[in-house]
C-alpha cells in the first residue's frame, strides 16, 4: 500500500529549484519510497548494498560521472567522498534536480552535505506518517489508536504487530546507527537512557538525573541525547523567552517524534492500558506537539514551537509562532470532559504575549468542539486531522 505523502509535491518543486535535494529522517519513515515515487525516471542506487558501496568508495569519480544525469543515491552517507564529486558535476551542469540524496544516519549525511554541498542543496525532513496523511490515504485511525500505533509506514503497509516492529526497530537503530557511530559499548545503558527519555516525555530535560539513573557520565548522556535528536527520535521543545519582566523557565522539554515508539518504550501495548496509564497526559501532549511539528515540516517550514512557563507557575503547553501573522497558544488536555478552568491561563498569557483570541485554543480528547469566552475548544481528532 502506498500512502500519499504530504511532502511529495514539495520534493518535486525542490528539484526544480536546487541541483541537489536531500531527504533525511528517522529509519523506516518512508524516505526511499518517497524519492522513488516522486522521481520514478531517475536512476536509483542504494549504497546499503555492500558491493555497490565498495564500487562507489573505490572510484567515486567514475561512479558519479558514469551515471545518468538524474540520479537518486539512497543511504548516501556511507560513501562521503561522493559528495565532493556531486558538487563538481552539479556545478558543471548548472541545472536543478540533478541529484536526490537520502539517508537514515542523518548525523553523517548532514555533515557531508554541510562540508561539500552548502548552498546547492534543498533540505527536507521526512518524519513518520501524520494522522492527516493516514486519513488522506483512506486509513481511519482514531486518536487513541494512533497514539499507540504511531506513524511508521511499515505498520500500515503489512499490518505488522506493533510490538514486534518496535522491538526490531530499537535493536536495529541501537546496533547499526548509534552504537556504530558513537562506539557505544554499553548497549544496555543506552537502552536504559532511551527508556528514561520515554518516562520523562513532556518534562523538562534534566541531564544530571538521566546520567544518575542510567549510571553513566554526564557527558555521555549529553552525547547520546545529541544523537537521539539528530536521528529524529526525540526533540526538545524550547521555552519562550522575552523581556516581559518575569522569570521564565529556560530549560527545554523533551518529546518523541512518534508516540507509537514512545508507548512501546513505556510498556503500553493497548488502548485500555494507555487510558489507565499515569503517562496518558504526557503521551497525549506529545501527540499534539509532534503532529504540529510534522504539519510544518511536511510543508518545508521550520516549526517555531515553544512552551511558556513563568515563576507564577502559569504555563501554556504549546506556543506556535511559526507564522508571525497567525500566532497560536494551545492548552493540551487529555480529558474527554471540558472544564472552563482549562482556558484561564490562555486568556491571561495570551493577552500578555499578544496572541489574539482567535489564536487561543484548548485541544482535548472530547468529541465536541465549542467556542468559549476568549478561546476555542477543539477536539484532538479535528486538530490532528487537519489537512497539511
Amino acid at each position: 500500500m502506498i500512502i500519499p505523502r504530504a511532502m511529495a509535491q514539495l520534493a518535486s518543486r525542490m528539484a526544480g529549484w536546487f541541483p541537489v535535494v536531500s531527504v533525511t529522517g528517522p529509519r523506516q519513515s518512508g524516505k526511499s519510497t518517497l524519492v522513488r515515487e516522486v522521481f520514478p525516471d531517475y536512476e536509483y542506487v542504494n549504497l546499503e548494498d555492500p558491493n555497490l558501496r565498495a564500487v562507489a568508495a573505490e572510484d567515486p569519480v567514475g561512479f558519479i560521472r558514469n551515471r545518468a544525469p538524474h540520479l537518486v543515491v539512497d543511504e548516501a552517507q556511507y560513501v562521503p567522498d561522493l559528495f565532493s564529486m556531486i558538487q563538481v558535476v552539479s556545478d558543471e551542469n548548472g541545472t536543478p534536480g540533478q541529484y536526490i540524496l537520502s539517508g537514515s544516519q542523518n548525523f553523517l549525511l548532514l555533515k557531508s552535505i554541510t562540508q561539500s554541498l552548502a548552498g546547492r542543496v534543498g533540505l527536507l525532513k521526512l518524519l513518520p506518517l501524520s494522522c492527516a496523511e493516514l486519513l488522506g490515504g483512506g486509513i481511519s485511525s482514531g486518536v487513541d489508536e494512533f497514539m499507540i500505533r504511531g506513524g511508521y509506514p511499515r505498520l500500515y503497509d503489512v499490518d505488522m504487530d506493533a510490538d514486534i516492529f518496535f522491538e526490531a526497530y530499537i535493536s536495529t537503530y541501537v546496533e547499526r546507527d548509534v552504537a556504530g557511530y558513537l562506539d557505544v559499548r554499553d548497549v544496555a545503558a543506552f537502552r536504559t537512557v532511551l527508556r528514561l527519555c520515554a518516562s520523562n516525555a513532556g518534562n523538562l530535560i534534566n541531564y544530571s538525573n538521566l546520567a544518575r539513573d542510567a549510571d553513566v557520565g554526564f557527558r555521555t548522556v549529553k552525547s547520546w541525547m545529541s544523537i537521539l535528536e539528530s536521528s529524529y527520535i526525540v526533540f526538545p521543545l524550547e521555552p519562550w523567552h522575552s523581556n516581559l519582566g518575569k522569570r521564565l523557565t529556560k530549560t527545554p522539554k523533551l518529546y518523541f517524534y512518534d508516540t507509537g515508539l514512545l508507548c512501546h518504550l513505556l510498556g503500553i501495548r493497548t488502548v485500555p492500558q494507555l487510558l489507565s496509564h499515569p503517562m496518558l497526559g504526557a503521551v497525549f501532549e506529545n501527540l499534539i506537539v509532534s503532529e504540529t511539528a510534522k504539519r510544518y515540516l511536511n510543508r518545508g517550514k521550520n516549526p517555531e514551537l515553544y512552551f511558556y512557563r513563568d515563576d507564577s507557575k502559569r504555563e501554556i503547553d504549546l506556543l506556535d509562532f511559526t507564522d508571525p501573522n497567525n500566532r497560536l497558544a494551545i492548552e493540551i488536555k487529555s480529558s474527554q470532559t471540558y472544564h472552563g478552568r482549562y482556558g484561564k491561563t490562555l486568556v491571561d498569557v495570551g493577552d500578555m504575549l499578544g496572541v489574539p483570541a482567535d489564536g487561543r485554543m484548548v485541544v482535548y480528547r472530547g468529541d465536541v468542539g465549542l467556542q468559549a469566552n476568549g478561546f476555542a475548544v477543539i477536539t484532538a481528532a479535528d486538530y490532528i486531522g487537519q489537512s497539511v
